[in-house]
C-alpha cells in the first residue's frame, strides 16, 4: 500500500482510564465462542431506541446512504476521529445489535462499563498499554485472544461488527496505520464461515464524515465504499481449530494484503487530506466550482463529494494555496464557504427573524428542559471541555449525555411528574410525561439551531465588514478564474 506506508504508525497517548485495569472484571465480561451474540437482546433494544434519541440531540442534519447487501457477516470499518461517536453512526445506520471490540477500561468504568457488557463489547489490551506496564503479557494475551475468537465466531454466524482498525482514536485528517488485529479475527470468520457451511463474511468500508466533529449539533453524511470479499485460508487443519474454539494465528501472507486493500479502499472514502486546512480548502473550491456552474451545494453529502472531486482533480499549487488561506479566513470566525451567496461574496443578511423564533422557542421549552436535561447537559460539556482525551472526547461525553436522557433521566423525571399529578391511569400519565419531555428537548433544540443561525449571520456581516474580509474576497476572485481548470 504506497499511501498506507506513509500513514502514521503512533500509539496513541494513554488516558488515565486506559492505564488503570481491572483484571477482575475484565475476566467477567460476557464473551462466547458458539456464534450466539454474548450481549443482551432485550437491552439492545431499548439501546437502539436510545441511539435514535441521541442522534437526534447530537446531531443537526444527516444523511445515511444505503448499505450494499451481504448474505453473511459484515465487518463495518471506519476512520476513527470522533471518539464512540463513530460507532454510534455505524450503528444508528443499520439498527441492529453488534459486535464490537475496544479499549479495556471502556468495559471495566463505571456506568459505561455497564452498558457496554451489556452490549457484548469485548475488551482488548493494545500494545501501548503493554509497553506502559498496564498488564503482563500473559494476561493480555490471555484477554485478547478470547476476544478475537469471540468477534470472529460471531461475524462468521452472520452477526455485524463494528472495528475502528486504526486502534485509536486521533485527530488527522487521514488514517493512520491499520493495527492487524481486525484482519485476523475477520480472516479467522471467514474460515469459521467456511468450515461451517455458512455464507462468508466481507468487509464494509465505511465513509463517516462531520462538518466539524467535535462540534455540537454539527452535521453527518455516512456513506459505503465497495465491500471487500474475504479470502480463505487454505488450511482444513486451521479452519477446524477455529471451529472447535482454539484461537489460530492466520498466515502474514493473508493478513498483510487484506489490511493493504482495506487501507487504499477506505482511504478513499475519508478526506485523505495532508491537513485540515488543505481539507477546508477543497470544501472551499467545491463550493466556488458549484457558484461557477449558477447553483448552490444542497447539502453536506454534496459537499463531502465535491471536495472528493477537487482533490481528485489535483488543482494547481497557487489556486490551492488561495483557496487555503480564503478557507483560514473563514474558519477563524467558525465560518465556511456556506457564508458565499451566489455571487461568491460573503452573504451579510442577518437572520433576525431566525433568532426571534429560536430565543422563543428555547424561552418557551426551557422550564421542561433544564428539569428534565440541565444536570446532563452541564455534566456532559464540563467533561467533553476537560477531558484528558482531547478533543475527540468531547463528542463522547455529549454522546453520553445524549444516550443517557431516556435511558435514566427523563423515565426519572416522567415518574417524578407522575407522582406529582398522577390523577387516574399512572401508566398512560407516565408516557405523556416522557413524550413531553422528548418533543419539548427536541423543540428546544430546533430554536438553538435558528438561534445559532442568527449568530452565524452576523458573524458574516462582521466579517464583511472587517480587513480580513476584504482580504477574503480579493482571494475569492483570484481563485474564481482557475477553477475552469477544474471542471
Amino acid at each position: 500500500m504506497e499511501g498506507g506506508q506513509q500513514a502514521p504508525d503512533l500509539d496513541p497517548e494513554l488516558s488515565s482510564g486506559a492505564m488503570k485495569i481491572n483484571p477482575r472484571k475484565l475476566e467477567k465480561v460476557p464473551w462466547e465462542h458458539s456464534g450466539k451474540h454474548p450481549g443482551s437482546r432485550p437491552f439492545w433494544a431499548i439501546l437502539l431506541w436510545a441511539v435514535d434519541i441521541a442522534w437526534s440531540i447530537i446531531f443537526r442534519k444527516a444523511h445515511i446512504d444505503k448499505t450494499p447487501d451481504s448474505d453473511g457477516g459484515t465487518v463495518f470499518a471506519s476512520i476513527h476521529i470522533n471518539g464512540l461517536v463513530d460507532p454510534l453512526a455505524i450503528v444508528k445506520s443499520q439498527r441492529r445489535p453488534f459486535v464490537s471490540i475496544g479499549r479495556h477500561d471502556i468495559m471495566t468504568m463505571p456506568v459505561i462499563g455497564w452498558m457496554t457488557r451489556r452490549m457484548g463489547s469485548q475488551p482488548v489490551i493494545r500494545r501501548a498499554e503493554l509497553k506502559g506496564g498496564v498488564s503482563d503479557p500473559e494476561f493480555a494475551a490471555k484477554i485478547n485472544q478470547r476476544s478475537m475468537l469471540t468477534m470472529a465466531n460471531c461475524i462468521a454466524s452472520g452477526h455485524p461488527a463494528v472495528v475502528m482498525p486504526e486502534g485509536k482514536s486521533h485527530q488527522d485528517s487521514k488514517l493512520h496505520a491499520l493495527r492487524t488485529g481486525t484482519l485476523r479475527f475477520t480472516l479467522n470468520a471467514a474460515s469459521i464461515a467456511h468450515e461451517k457451511g455458512l455464507p462468508v463474511p466481507v468487509i464494509q468500508p465505511v465513509g463517516l464524515h462531520y462538518r466539524c466533529h467535535h462540534w455540537f449539533r454539527t452535521e453527518a453524511y455516512i456513506e459505503f465504499g465497495e465491500p471487500i470479499e474475504i479470502p480463505i485460508v487454505d488450511d482444513s487443519l486451521h479452519s477446524a481449530k477455529l471451529a472447535d474454539g482454539e484461537w489460530t494465528e492466520p498466515p502474514a501472507e493473508h493478513v498483510i494484503p487484506l489490511r493493504d486493500e482495506l487501507y487504499e479502499k477506505l482511504s478513499v472514502i475519508t478526506p485523505d487530506a495532508p491537513d485540515w486546512e488543505t481539507y477546508r480548502a477543497w470544501h472551499l473550491l467545491g463550493h466556488l466550482a458549484a457558484i461557477k456552474e449558477g447553483r448552490k451545494i444542497p447539502s453536506y453529502k454534496d459537499e463531502v463529494l465535491a471536495a472528493r472531486e477537487i482533490r481528485e482533480s489535483n488543482p494547481p499549487e497557487a489556486v490551492l494555496e488561495s483557496a487555503k488561506e480564503a478557507a483560514g479566513i473563514l474558519h477563524s470566525v467558525d465560518l465556511d464557504a456556506r457564508a458565499l451567496d451566489e455571487s461568491a461574496k460573503i452573504a451579510q443578511k442577518r437572520a433576525i427573524g431566525e433568532g426571534l423564533i429560536g430565543a422563543l422557542l428555547m424561552i418557551a421549552t426551557a422550564p421542561i428542559v433544564i428539569i428534565s436535561s440541565g444536570l446532563q447537559t452541564l455534566a456532559g460539556w464540563y467533561m467533553g471541555d476537560n477531558s484528558d482525551e482531547g478533543i475527540d472526547a468531547r463528542t463522547t461525553h455529549h454522546m453520553i449525555g445524549g444516550v443517557f436522557s431516556p435511558l435514566l433521566f427523563w423515565p426519572i423525571t416522567s415518574l417524578a411528574f407522575t407522582l406529582l399529578f398522577s390523577l387516574s391511569n399512572p401508566i398512560v400519565e407516565f408516557s405523556c410525561a416522557f413524550l413531553s419531555i422528548l418533543v419539548t428537548n427536541l423543540i428546544f433544540l430546533r430554536g438553538y439551531d435558528l438561534w445559532t443561525d442568527f449568530r452565524t449571520s452576523l458573524r458574516r456581516v462582521d466579517l464583511a465588514r472587517s480587513d480580513n474580509g476584504k482580504r477574503l474576497e480579493e482571494l475569492l476572485a483570484e481563485i474564481e478564474p482557475p477553477l475552469v481548470v477544474l471542471k
